[in-house]
């Protein structure tokens, strides 16, 4: 796998967070997104501590964003306890409003990179993070359509637009196999066989998704019609199934433009749902209409941990309904 970081990006962070950052890469696997979140998160701690340690000279005035990092050392590192990387996540919630959900990740990227010096690199040979804790989350219920207001959505692709097969296959293939963004756009047409797709998902980790009979229904009604303008899709994007107006592979940003234009001509609430809702939807209907066991929802889904997965146990609002008036005292 190419690294991430590029020549250019190297030169505005420290050794150590660069080295940090190519083992997250070429060891770990974590993806693009995974990375550039870490990059965020961890230089807005190291110039928090720059500032916080007394590094950046008073006259300056400078602003957080405008502190260099390049050159601070591990001796710096060195120095921290745990009440320092505390006052940082203070600072992010006081001055960034950061909730608890941004805190705790910045936390667990705070720990990662701590661990990573002090076993993998041992340059440290303390690390200050080992009694960190992580503020408590509360369980958020996912956002999601219902079955019938999925079909209007549906219904909605049907227009005479020159790209509404495409977008219907794209709404589709979100609703009926709990596709995420980055997974979808990234699809080729080579990756299929039979009712099968083979798809990357978070840390680069592959698994196949089974295509039901409305998946390959749309994917094939579009196929003839991307086919027909082969010649001018881009040489590298040859075998992308999705292709945009520009004849390049589709990009995250057009296809949230496609499924908020959707959601609106459906007259659904278009601020509301995303394509990270419409995956919370197919994984909800499977749950409430298919009866598909939790375990076989995480390996759909593709969830590492089986905690993400149970949020959608907690859904179905009329199974509850139903049990309370099955007790036998209900009627009486």
């Amino acid at each position: 796998m190419k690294s991430y970081i590029n020549s250019n990006y190297n030169n505005e962070l420290p050794q150590f967070l660069n080295d940090y950052l190519n083992y997250l890469s070429t060891i770990k696997g974590c993806s693009n997104a995974t990375l550039a979140a870490y990059t965020m998160d961890l230089s807005l701690l190291l110039k928090f501590l720059k500032m916080h340690k007394g590094l950046v000279p008073l006259e300056k005035e400078l602003k957080l964003e405008e502190i260099t990092i390049k050159d601070l050392s591990l001796n710096t590192l060195k120095t921290l306890d745990l009440q320092d990387l505390y006052a940082f996540i203070s600072y992010v919630g006081s001055q960034r409003a950061n909730g608890n959900y941004a805190k705790a990740r910045k936390i667990a990227a705070i720990k990662s990179l701590f661990k990573y010096l002090t076993t993998k690199a041992k340059v440290l040979s303390k690390d200050p993070t080992l009694e960190m804790e992580s503020p408590k989350l509360s369980i958020r219920s996912p956002v999601y359509l219902t079955l019938d207001e999925s079909k209007t959505l549906l219904d909605a692709t049907n227009t005479r637009h020159k790209h509404s097969v495409r977008d219907h296959s794209i709404i589709t293939l979100f609703l009926n196999c709990g596709l995420r963004l980055s997974e979808l756009c990234s699809i080729n047409i080579s990756d299929m066989k039979n009712d099968t797709l083979s798809v990357i998902g978070k840390g680069n980790k592959e698994r196949t998704i089974y295509l039901n009979k409305a998946s390959l229904r749309a994917i094939y009604r579009y196929l003839p019609i991307r086919n027909a303008d082969i010649e001018r899709i881009h040489v590298e994007d040859k075998d992308a199934l999705f292709i945009s107006g520009k004849y390049g592979r589709i990009n995250k940003r057009t296809v949230e433009r496609i499924v908020k234009k959707h959601i609106e001509s459906a007259g659904l609430n278009k601020d509301k749902y995303t394509p990270h809702k419409l995956r919370h939807t197919s994984a909800t209907l499977m749950y409430k209409y298919g009866k598909v066991d939790i375990r076989s929802l995480q390996e759909i889904l593709g969830h590492e941990n089986i905690s993400t997965t149970q949020i959608y146990t907690h859904v179905d609002s009329d199974e509850l309904r139903k049990a309370v008036r099955s007790n036998p005292l209900s009627d009486e």
